[in-house]
Formats: C-alpha cells, sequence, structure tokens
C-alpha cells in the first residue's frame, strides 16, 4: 500500500485485510478496492496454467430466482437456452433489453427444480438487480439480491480438481464441467461450480463471509497461489473471453462480439429475440497478435492502406505467447478481405498476425 491512504469509498471484500497482509498491489474495480497482483503478473498465470492458483472474485454480484417459474423466468430473460440445461448444470449467457442490446453477460446456475443463482459482474449489480426484478412481474417468482452476502473464491488451474479433493471439498463424485450443486462441506453451506474464466479447469466457491477466510488460509497452505485481477485479464484474454465494457457493453449486441453462439433463434421467446434476429452485426470481433510492441484498449486498427477500421478492445502482454495479444472491434463494412491489419501505437503502425481461433486452447475439462 506504500502508506498511502485508502479510499474510504471502495467497497472492501471479506479478504481485504488478507491481501494488505500478503503486500498486494490494490488498486479501484468496479467499486471495490481489490488485488491486482501479488508477485508479478507471468509469475500468477504461469501457476495458473501450469499449477494452481486462486482469485478473490468476491466483489461479483449473486441473485437468486426462486419458485415454480424460476427456469422459465430465466430462459426469458437471456438469449442461450437455459431449459435445455440440465439440473445442476451452469450456462453463460449475454442478457439483452428489447432493441439486443447487451446489459451484462452472465452466468445462470439451475441449482434447484425452483431454484436458479445468477452470478454478475459487480460494476452492473445495481443496472441488472433493476432490470431483473423489472421483467418478473408476470412470471411466479421471487428475487432475493445476495450479493453482500456470499464471498465467492475462484480456483483455477490444472490442480485445482486434486486441491479441492485433498480438503475434502469436492469428493469422487462425478463433477462435470459447467456443474454447480449446492454442497455441506466441511460444516459449512456452499455452493460449488466447474466453470472458470481462464481457459482452464477450475472452480468457483461461493460461501459466507467467514468460510471465504476459512478457505483462503486453507488453499494458501496447499501451496497454492494467490492471483490478482491482472493476472486474470491476461488468462481470460489468451483464450479470448470477453470482458463487460470491452468485447461487450450498452452500444453493442452479442452478435457484434463473437458471442452469436450464446444467441438461440430456435428458443420460442426471449427478450431481445425480434431485434436481434433482424439485426445486421454493425462490427466484426478480430483476434491479433504482434511480433513487435503491445497493443492497448483502444488503441486504433487500420487496414493496409492505412485506414482506420476499428480499434482494440482488449490489449495486453502474453505470457504463454511472450507477444502482444488483442481482441479488436472492426467496422463490418471496413473488413478487409486480406485479413492484413495494422495496430497504432504511439504514432508507429505495426503489422499484425490474424487468427481465427484463441490464441491458446486452455485447459478446461
Amino acid at each position: 500500500m506504500s502508506g498511502t491512504l485508502r479510499d474510504v469509498s471502495l467497497g472492501q471484500t471479506s479478504l481485504y485485510q488478507k491481501h494488505i497482509d500478503l503486500k498486494a498491489k490494490m488498486a479501484p474495480f468496479a467499486g471495490y478496492d481489490m488485488p491486482i497482483q501479488y508477485t508479478s503478473v507471468k509469475e500468477e498465470v504461469i501457476a495458473v496454467r501450469e499449477n494452481v492458483g486462486v482469485f478473490d472474485v468476491s466483489h461479483m454480484g449473486e441473485f437468486f430466482v426462486e419458485g415454480e417459474a424460476a427456469h422459465d423466468f430465466v430462459d426469458y430473460i437471456i438469449t442461450n437456452d437455459f431449459m435445455g440445461a440440465e439440473l445442476h448444470k451452469a450456462v453463460y449467457s449475454p442478457l439483452c433489453r428489447e432493441d439486443g442490446t447487451v446489459i451484462d453477460d452472465l452466468i445462470a446456475y439451475k441449482i434447484g427444480r425452483e431454484e436458479v443463482l445468477i452470478c454478475v459482474n459487480a460494476a452492473n449489480i445495481k443496472k441488472d438487480w433493476d432490470w431483473i426484478v423489472a421483467q418478473s412481474k408476470k412470471f411466479k417468482v421471487s428475487l432475493t439480491n445476495k450479493s453482500e452476502q456470499y464471498s465467492l473464491l475462484a480456483i483455477q488451474g490444472p490442480k485445482s480438481e486434486e486441491i479441492l479433493k485433498s480438503l475434502e471439498i469436492l469428493d469422487d463424485i462425478e463433477f462435470p464441467y459447467y456443474a454447480a450443486k449446492r454442497l455441506n462441506v466441511l460444516n459449512q453451506d456452499i455452493i460449488l461450480a466447474r466453470t472458470g474464466y481462464t481457459g482452464e479447469d477450475g472452480f468457483e466457491v461461493f460461501c459466507s463471509h467467514e468460510f471465504a477466510g476459512e478457505l483462503w488460509d486453507k488453499f494458501l497452505s496447499k501451496g497454492v497461489t494467490p492471483c490478482g485481477l491482472a493476472s486474470r485479464d491476461v488468462l481470460r484474454l489468451e483464450v479470448c473471453y470477453p470482458l463487460y465494457g470491452h468485447e461487450i457493453n450498452d452500444e453493442v449486441t452479442p452478435l457484434d462480439a463473437g458471442l452469436k453462439w450464446t444467441v438461440k433463434m430456435d428458443k420460442e421467446n426471449y427478450i431481445g429475440k425480434l431485434a436481434l434476429s433482424e439485426y445486421k452485426p454493425k462490427y466484426r470481433l478480430v483476434k491479433l497478435s504482434l511480433d513487435k510492441g503491445i497493443p492497448r484498449d483502444d488503441y486504433p486498427i487500420l487496414d493496409e492502406k492505412e485506414n482506420v477500421i476499428g480499434k482494440v478492445t482488449s490489449g495486453t502482454m502474453s505470457v504463454a505467447l511472450g507477444k502482444g495479444i488483442c481482441l479488436a472491434h472492426i467496422e463490418k463494412e471496413k473488413f478487409p478481405e486480406s485479413k492484413k491489419f495494422l495496430v497504432e501505437i504511439r504514432g508507429r503502425k505495426y503489422e499484425a498476425n490474424y487468427h481465427t481461433k484463441a490464441f491458446i486452447s486452455g485447459g478446461h475439462k
């Protein structure tokens, strides 16, 4: 903290003091004072790719939908297929307005026959909650915002399952990718999910604030590496996962952001279906890497004739590739047939490599 005064307007997660004790570099994020890194971004990324790391993501929002129409209601407010998901499975989806623009992206967990947990981005908790409540009037559901009552730990990496079993949080019963269940472990009621925002195998533990502190200590005692939001951003960008406020925002639709796969036109009805069925995308999301230079958010993207055709939505230095990588929105009508792109970095133009697949494939189950 280098002796600086904390901004008292920022929220703190239940693990705040543990981050301070570890001398984490802290910074504002989505209204919270969050750990950005502990050692180095490179070390933390490598830990998750090759071993196991843990993230405090307690700033995220948790909404519970209960009642006989819980599944129907969630299926109505998201573009992806929730009704088709089996019980105890999770579904990633955009949450859209009637005009098809994105309010947020979320994960909905089918944790009971009449119960759904919706996990939303921290910066959008109030916006999402107000929207979802407003849409619920015609459904027999009750909604509860428990964002302040839950802590959330994400343990990520190829050895995450091994760690959870060693702590008796997970047993030998099959727990597949994108599963989500209520469990009682170590005399604590938790919700355990297996999704992950890093591209690696990983689990999320929704639990009480007190138990989160105990779990954090248990993880670290097992050699799990504490990881901050900077490494999380590199990890998600290497596997090309979108981030709200970057690839998706209030002005674009899922069809502008490489998320066509989440928009199910064969679903009977959902908010935004009509608009999305008639919508012609304005942007195309592309994946680019640079042999020299590091692309950053909002840097201009040019075609080979040096016409500006788009901008970087997320950019960083890839630990896995050892080079700059980015996602970028390209104006659809200006997309170059040659697929040759330049990235302008502080007045200099650098040739970019065009990728059709994610920069790395990750290792989720």
